[in-house]
């Protein structure tokens, strides 16, 4: 039985989804559509997905009780330490289900887009893994700013492809990732990183993510009250809210970065001010204008300025399964030093959002409050010692 939640046969979830694609596209996503299914759930796949899941990544991550921060905040507090796995994020969860995926379709290249460099990293790490040509495609603003994660990438072996058009961010690397698929389609197969994009990728990335909310179901002893994650295109969200979807005694809550505020125009919150409309071949909430122009979104952090957001969670918003709120950069970035200094975890200013959000919560000692800690936070440490230099 499909769920209310999830994606139907058609590629939607109630009427956010689909494959607005170019004619051109249609026999890649037609190959992908009629077989992801069939090879996921095959027991051959599985049992070679689910071994480097565990001795590779190094799953399952564990969930941390974080006794200062739950002793500050006078209620129970866990981390998920995606910021654990191989590469330093949950990135690598769909990535190496992709990348199996491409394999059983006989793909030789890979392609991807990124925004803060950890997909970008993922995907790179598992092409170096299995002896396939890997091309990333990220905007020039974000090269400087996830410099360590460039140098990942070109030490993997990975051709990293500058994108300078638009805003030079996560978006605009997605455009070209497209036009080379395009152009490319029998030999290549395009990894996309978020739940984003045409059917069936939000559907594909999702089921990979769900990893995160299956541990976290076997690792909890006390039923969660909250569970919190960012948001961007929002594939660590999914993971992380999956398996408690029909739950509605867990209240589900997603981050999306504010900026420098939802009444600026310097911010990435899409589904507080966005409009339905569609992005990267899909139906879903983006930053348009009244003309449909997608506006530039702003976000300290590189993997949250997207503007827009996976069709599941626009899904979710609608039907209020989830409560979507957001958190400005200086908020985030508080959240990160505090976090550093106060459980000795750095983490990604992505995760940082989410951490940040317990400082608007009313909090009582009987919640029992799981937080995605979906990356960590070494290649944010040049715009953390800025802020730290800056307190100074």
């Amino acid at each position: 039985m499909i769920s209310k939640y999830t994606v139907n046969e058609q590629g939607f979830y109630g009427e956010y989804g689909g494959a607005f694609i170019p004619e051109m596209l249609h026999p890649n996503i037609e190959e992908l559509k009629t077989s992801y299914k069939k090879i996921i759930k095959s027991p051959s796949f599985q049992e070679e997905l689910q071994q480097l899941l565990q001795d590779y990544v190094g799953r399952p991550t564990p969930l941390y009780l974080a006794k200062r921060l739950s002793a500050h905040y006078q209620s129970t507090i866990y981390l998920k330490r995606e910021d654990l796995c191989h590469t330093g994020a949950h990135k690598i969860n769909n990535a190496l289900g992709q990348i199996l995926v491409a394999k059983k379709l006989n793909k030789t290249r890979i392609i991807a887009e990124t925004g803060a460099g950890q997909h970008g990293v993922a995907t790179a790490t598992a092409c170096a893994l299995m002896g396939i040509e890997c091309v990333v495609y990220m905007g020039e603003k974000d090269m400087h700013r996830q410099a360590p994660n460039v140098a990942r990438m070109k030490m993997l072996g990975a051709t990293i492809v500058p994108v300078v058009s638009g805003s030079k961010t996560l978006k605009d690397a997605t455009n070209e990732a497209i036009r080379d698929w395009i152009n490319n389609p029998t030999d290549t197969h395009y990894i996309i990183g978020s739940v984003v994009g045409p059917h069936p990728y939000p559907d594909m990335v999702c089921q990979f993510q769900a990893i995160i909310s299956k541990e976290i179901k076997n690792q909890i002893k006390t039923e969660p009250t909250h569970i919190i994650a960012c948001i961007g295109g929002g594939s660590n969200a999914i993971g992380a809210f999956y398996h408690y979807l029909k739950n509605e005694n867990v209240q589900l809550i997603g981050v999306e970065a504010a900026g420098l505020g939802i009444e600026t125009h310097e911010t990435a919150a899409t589904l507080a001010l966005g409009s339905k409309g569609v992005l990267h071949a899909c139906m879903t909430k983006i930053l348009q204008t009244q003309d449909g122009q997608v506006i530039e979104p702003h976000s300290i952090s590189a993997g949250l300025d997207y503007p827009g957001i996976g069709p599941q969670h626009a899904h979710l918003h609608q039907l209020e399964r989830v409560h979507y709120t957001s958190i400005t950069d200086q908020e985030a970035l508080n959240a990160a030093l505090f976090l550093s200094k106060m459980e000795g975890i750095i983490p990604a200013l992505e995760s940082a959002h989410a951490i940040a959000y317990l400082e608007k919560m009313n909090l009582k000692p009987t919640d029992n409050i799981i937080i995605n800690l979906s990356g960590r936070g070494d290649k944010d440490l040049e715009v953390l010692t800025k802020t730290l230099n800056h307190d100074d």
